[in-house]
């Protein structure tokens, strides 16, 4: 308790701006905001807003961005530009603009939006203003109490592992409360600060990647309260979607989230109202983006209501839906996964010709692929990414998942089958009915604080002492340590994976921005009644 009570009498001295935040804490709220500095990491800073040394403020912020622009400076001591943008969550712009000014103080030019855009838009301004990184504002689909600093390199994909570390050390060197901003009003003027639009140029590259011409198809869309309202209903009028109603109680941004909890469309609850809405109006299908509009969520009308597309089944949907309607295709074509992404995709795709990569879990290894073929000169092959998180990205004018290119080309995918007379869901019993139907779920274990943070690393040196020896009966046949294997050429990720002699899977992971760790369950038969077995096999671990 001494280095928790040391810290916070040094704020309470120090940290103006949270006078009556620290005054009113507890011991144990003490405890929680004191006990560590927050991470960083390659996908940067994610915490609880407030004050503490274990929560996101100016503080923290003004800390690490204090800490990256150093690091910026020992690899280019002049002409260092970075872009920043901002999602809908509370302090969002407080942020960027913070950042922003500390950056301008540092010497180095920022370029921030005039208003909040998606986390693709910032990885495309950092590209196109040819900028030597991005910093992003924004806690993904993360609850309202939650806020977060991604940075991005100059490839505008997240940083690598050994520039996450290399940044953190820098970071870590940096007095948090030395940490003095420019005036933004005076760096604006100056120069030092530009606003910076895009939105042309980033449209004009999203609208590359259509692939079909049909329009005849009513669309429910919801950007819950986020950046999707920004620019996705855009979207669909210039690319001729007429047919398009807007979730009234979700469409303006809003960092509270007042109409779900837990702002991610991968969750039935945060589609609920546009499910509601879609069923007044008699909508084909419903599409919802994340806060950060990165991720994508959708539901299909059936004969008998909506049925939700997981993220594994859009994917495999998208892969199938791109490769059979494109007019046209690269040679030897490229798909890439994610590890924990289901094994249909991969079927599919060679069935379609394409080459298959698998990669680590985090949407920058993908971004990594799309970085090697452009180095070899073969940056035409990638033709689609995704992760069975409901990101997605076809092209390769950004190094992140899209939802806005994933809102079009689904709009576009229900409106071509429309047209032939099916559903997205028909065309999915379709491609079950090909190659058999996998079962998937993915659980998360909540471990928060500094006992859950203890309970976390406890949990997964179990599961990796103790292996499974088989998954609901079916023997296990494949163990993998992503952190010892030497099998695949991927970087070492705290990752175990478990396959069963029927094909069964198991996946543990913690995450890397959430107090959780994550399950990936896969069952080759069986069904949903296999899924609840297997899960109460998971349970007795954690």
């Amino acid at each position: 308790m001494d280095r928790i009570n040391d810290n916070y009498a040094v704020w309470c001295e120090k940290a103006s701006l949270y006078k009556a935040d620290l005054d009113s804490m507890s011991d144990e709220d003490k405890k929680e905001a004191f006990y560590k500095d927050l991470e960083f990491g390659t996908a940067g800073l994610r915490g609880i807003l407030g004050a503490g040394t274990n929560r996101l403020n100016v503080y923290t912020i003004g800390k690490v961005t204090k800490g990256l622009a150093l690091y910026l400076l020992a690899h280019k001591k002049s002409g260092v530009t970075v872009a920043i943008s901002y999602d809908s969550r509370n302090c969002s712009e407080e942020f960027a603009r913070y950042a922003a000014a500390v950056l301008a103080e540092c010497g180095i030019k920022a370029y921030i939006t005039d208003k909040l855009q998606p986390t693709p838009y910032l990885s495309y301004m950092v590209r196109s203003l040819k900028c030597d990184a991005g910093i992003m504002i924004t806690a993904s689909h993360n609850p309202a109490k939650f806020n977060g600093y991604k940075v991005y390199g100059a490839d505008g994909c997240q940083v690598t592992d050994n520039a996450a570390t290399e940044i953190f050390s820098f970071i870590e060197g940096v007095d948090t409360f030395s940490v003095r901003p420019a005036d933004f009003d005076k760096a604006v003027a100056s120069g030092a600060i530009e606003f910076a639009d895009v939105t042309r140029a980033y449209l004009d590259e999203v609208y590359k990647r259509s692939v079909g011409a049909a329009r005849n198809v009513s669309v429910v869309y919801t950007p819950l309260n986020g950046t999707g309202a920004s620019i996705v209903p855009q979207m669909f009028r210039e690319r001729g979607f007429n047919n398009v109603t807007i979730v009234p109680e979700q469409a303006m941004p809003d960092g509270n989230f007042p109409t779900t909890p837990y702002p991610n469309p991968e969750k039935a609850e945060a589609l609920r109202l546009a499910v509601e809405l879609a069923k007044k109006t008699g909508a084909d299908i419903v599409i919802g983006t994340d806060p950060d509009a990165d991720r994508i969520g959708a539901a299909v009308k059936t004969g008998d209501g909506y049925r939700l597309i997981s993220g594994n089944e859009m994917g495999v949907l998208l892969i199938d839906y791109i490769f059979s309607h494109a007019k046209a295709l690269p040679k030897n074509p490229v798909v890439v996964k994610t590890i924990v992404t289901t094994d249909l995709a991969a079927r599919v795709a060679e069935r379609c010709g394409a080459e298959v990569r698998e990669v680590l879990t985090g949407f920058k290894y993908i971004g990594e692929v799309i970085k090697k073929l452009e180095q070899k000169g073969e940056g035409d092959r990638f033709v689609f990414g995704y992760e069975e998180s409901y990101g997605y990205l076809s092209g390769t004018y950004v190094r992140d998942k899209d939802a806005v290119v994933a809102s079009m080309l689904v709009a576009e995918m229900a409106a071509d089958y429309l047209k032939e007379g099916k559903t997205l869901a028909d065309v999915l019993d379709g491609i079950y009915s090909e190659f058999g139907k996998y079962y998937h779920r993915t659980v998360s274990f909540t471990y928060e604080g500094a006992a859950g943070a203890q309970k976390m690393r406890e949990v997964l040196a179990s599961v990796r002492n103790n292996p499974p020896a088989e998954i609901d009966g079916s023997a296990v046949v494949e163990s993998i340590d992503y952190l010892t294997q030497t099998k695949f050429d991927l970087p070492k990720s705290n990752v175990l994976s478990f396959k069963a002699a029927d094909g069964s899977k198991l996946i543990v992971r913690p995450s890397g921005t959430e107090p959780l760790i994550k399950v990936y369950i896969t069952a080759a038969s069986g069904g949903e009644q296999r899924i609840d077995a297997i899960l109460d096999q998971v349970k007795k671990f954690m």
